[in-house]
């Protein structure tokens, strides 16, 4: 009888460990389940998030660039004096017709085709080392001669400068005597560029490289390296004739 009860109870203890052991193996299946969960979520979070700040970087570059980075480049490598100079209105044009409006002072719109343009020609005297006086020069609202509401109004601007005898401060190139400017700040052609193609190239550029990490294995893997390394050895072995397939080196 004692054999017997000692036996259910063995019997009954060993059922309860596993019982608990059962229990355990179950409750870190759920932990891991639940981890590996949650990494799943955040990876598909913080992939959905960079994705959509990549994607809206890389095309703000296809708008900014020719609209505003173009633009100020071409100021910069214009190289206008920063110190202004004098300039008076000698005449104003006011053509109608596609072949007699190449250019224009100001246009408000820069990819149509112009049919009707304001010339605006001016005279200024140069008070750099060598003074010299310089007429029927070329004024334009900026660089490419056209732009887009708020910051360019070409009717205010003809208003402000077309008027023949008006004097105003200007700025002119020093690559190209006959083009010249109303406003003209390096700093601001300067920060253009920085704000409106430095910045988004680098976003777009750092959240490319964070997918890439996050989903690209650029990890090394020795074992393949040595496999690669081992079955070069053997086929350049197979090359000098230092082993022949199917012969056994003992036998023959």
């Amino acid at each position: 009888m004692r054999s017997s009860s000692s036996e259910l109870l063995l019997d009954q203890q060993e059922e309860l460990r596993k019982r608990k052991l059962q229990e355990l193996a179950l409750s870190k299946r759920n932990r891991v389940q639940a981890d590996r969960s949650c990494r799943e979520r955040a990876l598909f979070y913080s992939t959905s998030v960079l994705a959509v700040i990549a994607m809206t970087a890389g095309s703000s570059l296809l708008f900014l660039v020719p609209l505003y980075v173009d633009p100020a480049i071409s100021t910069l490598s214009s190289n206008f004096i920063t110190e202004p100079v004098n300039c008076i209105t000698t005449r104003r044009e006011e053509l109608t017709g596609l072949a007699n409006c190449s250019w224009s002072s100001c246009r408000e719109g820069c990819t149509s085709d112009a049919y009707h343009c304001t010339h605006i020609y001016v005279s200024y005297n140069d008070s750099g080392a060598n003074p010299n006086q310089t007429d029927d020069a070329v004024l334009l609202v900026n660089i490419k001669g056209c732009g887009y509401p708020p910051s360019v109004r070409c009717k205010n601007f003809t208003e402000m400068y077309g008027t023949e005898g008006t004097e105003f401060p200007c700025h002119h190139s020093r690559e190209n005597r006959t083009v010249v400017l109303t406003h003209y700040k390096r700093d601001e052609q300067v920060a253009i560029i920085i704000h409106y193609f430095a910045v988004p190239f680098i976003i777009t550029l750092a959240t490319s490289v964070a997918l890439c990490v996050m989903h690209c294995d650029c990890r090394c893997h020795p074992t393949s390296h040595h496999k690669r390394a081992r079955h070069s050895r053997i086929h350049q072995d197979y090359s000098d004739g230092s082993i022949c397939p199917g012969v056994d080196l003992q036998t023959g």
